[in-house]
């Protein structure tokens, strides 16, 4: 009898685990920077703001600059659930008036944006 006590409450506690929302990964953002010819644009420098007025200031910046990879790719890690705004550069060109703002980024997920520069 002692037994199949236990064996249930192993069963009880499994189940109860396999029923709560367990967050098991962090909410990140992965930034792809193409060109307005839609090619791939290494060696942008991306950074992230909480606000529009923070972005406008360039300051009171969420996370560092990254740089983007040979596919034009820069990820960031460890984000809120909110939207952002991203200044991306790379010598004379820039994201201004090609979109800035986010979508709301999904909580647990990796989020997917292309920015584009011009």
């Amino acid at each position: 009898m002692k037994k199949i006590y236990q064996l249930f409450s192993i069963a009880f506690i499994g189940l109860c685990f396999a029923f709560n929302e367990v967050q098991v990964f962090d909410t990140s953002i992965k930034i792809n920077v193409r060109n307005e010819l839609g090619n791939i644009e290494e060696g942008v420098s991306v950074q992230l703001f909480g606000s529009e007025e923070d972005y406008r200031k360039e300051q009171n910046p969420v996370t560092e600059v990254a740089i983007t990879d040979k596919k034009g790719n820069v990820k960031f890690k460890d984000l809120e659930a909110k939207v952002y705004f991203v200044n991306a550069k790379k010598g004379d060109k820039n994201n201004v008036g090609a979109g800035v703002q986010t979508d709301m980024l999904e909580a647990g997920k990796l989020n997917k944006v292309t920015i584009i520069i011009e």
